[in-house]
């Protein structure tokens, strides 16, 4: 995809920002639509903020950020540390000149081609919902001149999520996507293949849209302040009588039958310390368990109105709230919860990814204590520590390959200082029409 997008002097860019901060967003502003895959902690939210406040002086028109629930209230706090003010809306109506940031789920109360440039912050989230919103977000900004996507980074083999994305910035429809560098594994929709000689073409042409890291190094900067302390996952196994669960449905029906003994278990821990403790569950009756076994712990549930989770989230993160119980599926992305270095599931979702993300609300650069996770489970159910680890071992892997695939070319592009634009090279005079000549000349 050739740039659509403008260049500006790294100088000009807000002083605060990091050197691979700075160059991801020169970037992204030369690039016009752009992804940035990037770890937890590496700071997205000040890049888009940074990049969507260029696009509104370049342009003088109104730029959306869209973000998950209390996400955006997130963002603007972390904006006004820039100087910068983004406002809330919850409609067209709302909309200031400027930035704006709103919930996804409030899309549809927005003109979408009223605005200049758009971002999706922690667009991940995008497979979680209907194929019907996916495509109104991608239907919506289709003619949207600047186009930014921040997420962490995908899961390598995730490749719906990349095609999501590409198509979503206009690179490429996702059946372009799959046609052009996969094959169709048998009889399932969802399992697709890298073709063997296209591996090195696909993340080449990945990397001319979008950027891979997990850390600054991987792009050749140095890592001070970005090592993560220890991170330490512990199995809590409750005995009850009963064989092993087999099956999925065996495992759901043990974790109905023990919720009592899981929540004395996490309450026992959590009320043994005064410290900051997030407890994640899977069924809404772990959830109210939980919160009376608890002194002062708050609920946030999906039937909640929208008003009171966003406000739960928030005092949690100022420290308001010492106790936060909710699901990975309400909670589990975007927000920043470094203050906090101890949680517990007591249900477990079967999603690797929610667990994962869940993790790192808390362990994310800017944590600097190790952070203690209890996985709290009945012998019916089986360990689940060791099965979380070996994932995660996996997903780094995985990972580390798909940066390693993209690094070269992205610090090349991300460095480089000129925009990237075709030399224009005469090969014969200009010849004006006579009918265009005026008297004079």
């Amino acid at each position: 995809m050739p740039p659509s997008g403008f260049s500006v002097d790294r100088d000009d860019l807000h002083p605060s920002l990091f050197d691979f901060q700075r160059d991801l967003v020169h970037w992204a502003l030369r690039r016009g639509r752009a992804a940035i895959f990037a770890g937890t902690g590496l700071g997205k939210t000040r890049m888009q903020t940074e990049w969507a406040m260029n696009v509104h002086r370049l342009t003088g028109g109104d730029v959306l950020m869209l973000a998950p629930l209390a996400v955006a209230a997130q963002t603007v706090r972390e904006a006004a540390e820039l100087g910068y003010e983004i406002t809330m809306c919850r409609s067209q109506d709302d909309v200031r000149p400027g930035l704006n940031i709103t919930n996804y789920e409030m899309l549809r109360h927005f003109e979408p081609v009223l605005f200049d440039g758009v971002v999706l912050d922690e667009s991940s989230i995008l497979k979680s919902f209907t194929g019907k919103i996916r495509t109104e977000l991608i239907e919506s900004f289709a003619f949207t001149p600047y186009r930014l996507a921040c997420t962490a980074t995908p899961a390598p083999n995730d490749y719906m999520e990349i095609g999501n994305h590409a198509e979503f910035l206009g690179v490429m429809s996702r059946s372009e996507m799959l046609s052009m560098f996969f094959v169709h594994d048998g009889g399932e929709t969802q399992k697709w293949r890298l073709k063997g000689h296209a591996e090195d073409a696909f993340w080449k042409w990945v990397a001319s849209w979008g950027v891979v890291l997990e850390k600054p190094s991987d792009l050749g900067y140095p890592d001070d302040g970005y090592i993560l302390p220890p991170l330490n996952v512990q199995d809590v196994v409750i005995e009850v009588p009963g064989e092993p669960a087999k099956t999925l449905s065996q495992r759901q029906r043990a974790r109905r039958e023990t919720v009592a003994e899981r929540i004395a278990a996490c309450a026992e821990i959590v009320n043994a310390t005064d410290r900051p403790f997030l407890v994640w569950c899977d069924l809404n009756v772990e959830s109210e368990m939980l919160a009376a076994a608890i002194p002062g712990a708050v609920e946030v549930r999906g039937s909640d109105k929208p008003a009171h989770k966003e406000q739960a989230m928030l005092d949690f993160a100022v420290g308001k709230i010492r106790v936060l119980v909710t699901k990975p599926s309400i909670a589990g992305f975007g927000m920043n919860w470094q203050h906090c270095a101890d949680m517990a599931f007591v249900g477990l979702s079967d999603s690797f990814e929610q667990v994962f993300q869940a993790i790192r609300r808390c362990y994310r650069f800017g944590q600097t204590q190790p952070v203690n996770v209890h996985m709290i489970t009945s012998s019916r159910e089986g360990a689940t520590a060791d099965n979380i680890k070996r994932k995660e071992a996996d997903f780094r892997k995985m990972v580390a390959e798909m940066v390693q695939y993209t690094k070269d070319i992205t610090s090349e592009s991300i460095r480089r200082a000129e925009r990237d634009v075709a030399d224009y090279r005469p090969a014969r005079p200009l010849i004006i029409p006579s009918w265009l000549r005026s008297e004079a000349s």
